[in-house]
């Protein structure tokens, strides 16, 4: 067995979970799932393709109905150049972030991460054998930032990678625009590969309106973006993503995928192309405003509680709160199992999130609502 798979540590997250689920009454909020099911119209569509037989092997690198619906979605939101040829299918985000990383990293080569992150974009590299350098985020009245000239001093003639989740889990941090703009030249001047998780780029507060690394796409350019249906269409267990990237690289993805995953499944790609319709963006806009509500729900009991600092977020849906003398956010997180409420330890996203806790809001304001007075009753005690 290989060093990395035997001491590759489990997801703190995970295991605090695992010992908890089923408890009764207990309202969950360690993993970054909407309580909210998959809109009919989605798994109609799925159903349909079902009954029609559509469960053999199909092109490695998706359908072509979806890749095209997928090219109109993104050239919509995103006025990008990106196309049809651009676009690989992949059976979720992560699958897509594993696949993208095999393409481009080699045992040695280096992965920027800022962090505090998801634990899963600093184990990739390492799987791959390749090395993560951390670049901390600032966090500073109130607002986490991640200056770009952090991002170039972290990088050295073995970077490879630098990979940039935003809206970010679980900080909520998202990166302004002219950011993106001047990141992209630095790093095409460096001959850096940037790789965009964007799995969050719907879910924003209300009257923001989304951005993307695809706004500076160009085929001689080393720019990939990965993005998933889990968060945006409420189908986190449907185990479907894309990837966006330089057609020559695609072509790589084509034989990567046929000794991978071989393909995503036809009747779930039929869901996702019926996500891309009318009543899938009114899905989207109703998950938006829910969360809106669901946030300021949370905000307004726990801001009751001088102990506890709420730094702002620019998309995503979770909370990151600092707590005033937090050490140890998994015996609190035990103890907030006792009163009813499942949460996050920070240090499950690395030592930078010590002292925090994510919280994840996408579920009934109400019951949001009820979840934080029960975390509030677990920090008294």
């Amino acid at each position: 067995m290989r060093d990395v798979a035997r001491e590759l540590p489990g997801s703190l997250i995970r295991s605090i979970a695992n010992a908890a689920m089923g408890t009764p009454g207990l309202i969950p909020l360690w993993f970054g799932e909407s309580d909210l099911p998959t809109a009919p119209v989605i798994v109609e569509a799925a159903r349909e393709s079902l009954l029609r037989g559509e469960t053999r092997y199909g092109p490695n690198l998706g359908l072509p109905e979806l890749r095209e619906g997928l090219d109109r979605y993104q050239r919509r939101l995103f006025a990008t150049s990106a196309g049809f040829g651009n676009i690989a299918v992949t059976s979720s985000g992560l699958n897509a972030l594993l696949l993208t990383l095999s393409a481009l990293v080699d045992p040695g080569d280096e992965v920027i991460v800022p962090v505090p992150t998801w634990p899963n974009l600093l184990a990739i590299p390492k799987v791959l054998s390749a090395t993560v350098r951390e670049v901390p985020l600032r966090l500073s009245n109130a607002r986490f930032d991640l200056p770009v000239d952090d991002i170039l001093a972290a990088c050295t003639e073995r970077t490879r990678v630098v990979l940039i989740n935003s809206p970010q889990n679980p900080t909520g941090w998202r990166m302004p625009p002219q950011d993106m703009a001047r990141l992209v030249e630095e790093l095409d001047r460096r001959g850096i590969w940037l790789l965009a998780d964007e799995v969050y780029s719907r879910i924003l507060p209300e009257g923001v309106a989304p951005a993307s690394f695809l706004e500076h796409f160009d085929e001689r350019r080393r720019i990939v973006v990965v993005n998933s249906y889990s968060k945006t269409w409420s189908m986190t267990g449907w185990r479907l993503g894309w990837i966006t990237a330089p057609a020559e690289l695609v072509q790589a993805f084509e034989r990567l995928i046929e000794f991978n995953t071989s393909c995503a499944p036809d009747f779930v790609q039929r869901g996702g192309l019926a996500a891309l319709g009318e009543e899938g963006e009114t899905f989207v806009a109703m998950q938006r405003a829910r969360l809106e509500a669901a946030r300021l729900a949370a905000i307004e009991v726990l801001g009751s509680d001088p102990r506890i600092e709420l730094p702002e977020i620019g998309g995503a849906f979770y909370l990151f709160p600092r707590i005033e003398g937090l050490t140890d956010g998994v015996a609190l997180a035990r103890k907030a199992v006792e009163l009813g409420v499942g949460i996050a330890p920070g240090e499950g996203f690395g030592e930078e999130g010590r002292g925090h806790l994510r919280l994840c809001f996408a579920r009934d304001p109400a019951e949001i609502r009820t979840a934080m007075e029960r975390l509030l009753e677990a920090l008294k005690a």
